[in-house]
């Protein structure tokens, strides 16, 4: 007998059991989960049950939100009684640079109606009473953080699933995958099977094993994470219901939150330990790892200096067990990339507090064709390939020691790197190049020709490397600079039926014969999913360009959107050919040395396409720059771009050529008012909300979205992308999520900000109410808890005329 449901979930934790919750409230009843074991017997019966609504993403700390708000409810109304103990939390500062990550955060929070407060160290006395002061510059006030209990709200989450007429299967093992040729998901059991239209993999730790059922693997490694409960303290049973804030040292790296009279004592420590390296065991259920205090001693220690009461207390029991990681600590959540209708939400580090909101999206995502909140930062195709286990290790071991680290802007951290290199990537470092990761391919950052510039751990614009990124601007405004650009996701789109499959796919219209243009996926509310570069190479051949890390995300959006009869072919590039740009007034000057091809304006104009040779290379030449002068993009085959790049730098010697990187080309492109995909482009915003109207052709007959775009043009769009600048320059940027404020009121939130080196003040992109959106307005914008009076530009704020890139 094979059973048939509409969605099968798989895992039984406190997300699998949110996600059979949320999709049921959206309307799917017909809904099955199965779990392995009992509910709650892998990594939730054990977790600490902390319910924090702090994060430094806008995204998570919504879905944070949502969850705890969830979460006050969610016993009255399925009438299931749940221990949730919401208490309020103090977050310590033992730095400026910590209390300026809180005043950023603080106004993230407050631009959502959670009221944080920054607190001096007297008024952090006042909510804990406990706490000692030594060498605490203040804290961040939570007022919704609390604990709740794992197993209680696991089962009130299965209750109210259960009266809406979803059902759970336990003591029953997944053992096998299969699409069917009809779509549906055969999944096989040890107590039967199902025939799913949709599956959802929420099996936490395990989430893993259930893909290798698939031949696939998933970047996550279980990693050991203790914490120890105390017996009661004398002080805490006098103040009998009473109880004290949760605290959290992050510049310590632990927590302490009151557990009946005793306290819960949790770092994430340095001795970061995976485990299972070598496979999981069959059954774990309900089990622990024998306790390792001496790693925990350090933390012991500072824990007792700042609240001496705990010193006071025996050990009652150490808690040691699994939680899954990512290489960067995030969740899954989202579509499996090259899987029609099966669904990752798994590898929660933080699974109770984010269990609700999960589950929420997730739902949203497998019933409505996406969520309601743009959540790339915990997408599973933000991985790719090179996330090996090997990788995955080294990385999550970082994370889990940097847990609590501050978020900083600009922070690139070491593990597991290099990796994705260019063919270049050894001659730049010798010259000075300091690298980043974007997409998991090293690209240069900045060039650090004197040795003397390190990356920036602070959120002020105290960074060494002002003055070589500053020289790098002048040269490509001024003379010409030169960017090895590795790692965009390239596509090859062809066939009889691929110009009427593009114009149907994108908002914008097709780029004529060798012509390029931008273009833009929409969803069906009209919000973006995509950017790309399109060059027209023949009549029926699309050359798609698109962000490094969305090479998974793209390869989705294109492959999902074929049509069934075979007419169009896409071949995947991205590491086939390297990029070179070649940018600034005298790139002509350099080019037209290495290359015999006509590079006029009458031959060669802005935004068109040419074969070209270099030396002995075929080169596609895109005369196209995100830096907004005169330039190319050089596209060669990777096992030539060595050639072609030496025959460049060879040629612009005596053009004072000089290398420039990502912090240049960011100040740049934002001088221009161009957009950065997933930071002012996200499919939260419209193409009109984000000024993109020159690239929407309403009058085209059909795309995905166009009746959205049209409802909303004629009501009136919501917001709109400017650009702003600071009225004084300050001493630092402002952060991603900043608010905008005109007077006392909340208007708008800053998406790009940098320093721009032509201009000589802040600017930054920001989506603001339509009705303030005008060239002249002045606004405020809320910089580390000051507001700094900023005023509304005309796009672009350089060159506004587009002189430059078609000289």
């Amino acid at each position: 007998m094979v059973e048939r449901v509409r969605v099968l979930v798989i895992g039984g934790g406190a997300v699998g059991c949110s996600c059979l919750y949320h999709l049921t409230r959206l309307g799917w009843a017909d809904a099955v989960l199965v779990e392995q074991n009992e509910l709650t017997s892998g990594s939730t019966w054990h977790a600490a049950g902390n319910c924090p609504t702090f994060a430094t993403s806008w995204s998570l700390l919504k879905l944070q939100q949502y969850s705890a708000a969830l979460y006050r409810q969610l016993g009255d109304e399925v009438d299931y009684p749940i221990n949730y103990h919401v208490t309020g939390s103090v977050r310590l500062a033992h730095t400026r640079e910590r209390m300026d990550e809180y005043r950023h955060v603080r106004g993230m929070a407050q631009a959502n109606g959670l009221p944080y407060e920054l607190l001096t160290p007297a008024e952090l006395r006042e909510r804990h009473p406990f706490v000692e002061l030594d060498g605490l510059l203040g804290a961040l006030w939570d007022p919704y953080d609390g604990d709740i209990d794992p197993a209680q709200l696991t089962q009130a989450l299965a209750a109210g699933a259960r009266k809406r007429g979803a059902r759970i299967q336990r003591f029953t093992k997944v053992t096998g995958l299969q699409q069917q040729v009809t779509g549906e998901w055969r999944v096989t059991t040890d107590k039967g099977d199902y025939l799913a239209d949709v599956v959802v993999n929420a099996a936490g730790y395990r989430a893993g094993e259930v893909m290798s059922l698939l031949g696939r693997s998933l970047p996550i490694v279980t990693m050991s994470h203790q914490y120890l409960v105390t017996e009661d303290i004398p002080e805490f049973v006098e103040r009998g219901t009473q109880r004290v804030p949760l605290l959290r040292d992050p510049d310590v790296s632990y927590y302490l939150r009151q557990e009946r009279s005793g306290l819960i004592l949790g770092p994430y420590e340095h001795q970061a330990t995976p485990m299972w390296l070598e496979g999981i065991p069959e059954d774990f259920s309900y089990k622990l790892w024998d306790d390792a205090l001496e790693r925990l001693e350090t933390y012991i220690e500072a824990a007792y200096k700042r609240v001496p009461v705990l010193a006071s207390a025996g050990i009652k029991r150490v808690v040691n067990g699994p939680i899954p990681y990512a290489p960067d600590g995030l969740p899954y959540l989202g579509p499996a990339h090259g899987l029609a209708n099966f669904f990752h939400c798994n590898t929660f580090s933080f699974g109770i507090t984010q269990a609700g909101g999960a589950g929420k999206a997730l739902a949203e995502w497998v019933v409505n064709g996406g969520p309601e909140w743009d959540l790339w930062s915990i997408d599973p195709r933000r991985f790719t390939g090179y996330a090996t286990q090997t990788y995955t290790v080294a990385k999550a071991i970082e994370t889990y020691q940097q847990e609590y680290a501050p978020a900083f802007p600009y922070e690139e951290r070491p593990a597991a790197r290099p990796l994705r290199t260019s063919p270049l990537h050894y001659r730049l470092a010798s010259i000075g190049a300091r690298f980043g990761v974007r997409g998991g391919w090293e690209r240069a950052l900045w060039y650090d020709a004197d040795g003397d510039s390190e990356q920036a751990l602070t959120f002020r614009r105290e960074r060494s490397w002002n003055k070589s990124v500053a020289a790098e601007v002048h040269a490509v405004r001024n003379t010409v600079g030169l960017m090895d650009l590795p790692g965009f996701s390239k596509f090859m789109i062809s066939g009889p039926g691929a110009e009427a499959y593009l114009d149907r796919l994108v908002c914008s219209r097709l780029p004529k014969l060798d012509r390029i243009s931008l273009a833009y996926v929409l969803n069906e509310t009209g919000g973006i999913v995509s950017e790309f570069t399109l060059t027209r190479l023949g009549p029926q051949t699309f050359y798609a360009l698109s962000a490094a890390s969305a090479e998974h995300h793209d390869d989705d959006v294109l492959t999902r959107a074929l049509p069934e009869d075979g007419s169009v072919h896409i071949e995947h590039l991205s590491e086939r050919f390297g990029t070179l740009v070649l940018a600034g007034p005298r790139s002509r000057d350099v080019l037209s040395q290495v290359t015999q091809a006509d590079l006029s304006n009458a031959a060669f104009p802005w935004l068109s396409a040419r074969r070209i040779e270099i030396g002995s290379t075929d080169v596609l030449a895109l005369r196209v720059s995100y830096t907004g002068e005169l330039g190319w993009e050089l596209h060669a085959p990777t096992e030539y771009l060595a050639n072609v790049y030496e025959a460049v730098v060879r040629a612009g010697a005596p053009h004072d050529l000089r290398h420039f990187g990502l912090y240049a080309l960011d100040s740049l492109r934002i001088d221009k008012c161009y957009r950065g995909w997933k930071g002012d482009l996200e499919s939260g915003y419209s193409a009109l909300a984000a000024s993109l109207d020159r690239f929407v052709d309403l009058t085209k007959a059909d795309f995905v979205g166009k009746s959205a775009l049209l409802a909303e043009k004629a009501r009136g769009v919501s917001y709109r992308l400017v650009p702003l600048t600071l009225d004084h320059p300050g001493d630092a940027e402002a952060p991603y999520c900043s608010s905008v404020f005109s007077g006392s009121e909340a208007v708008g939130i800053v998406t790009s900000a940098v320093w721009s080196f032509t201009l000589e003040r802040s600017v930054m992109l920001a989506y603001v109410r339509r009705e303030l959106a005008t060239a002249g307005t002045r606004l405020s914008v809320e910089i580390l808890g000051e507001r700094c009076p900023a005023t509304v530009g005309q796009e672009p704020l350089f060159d506004p005329q587009n002189s430059r890139p078609r000289s």
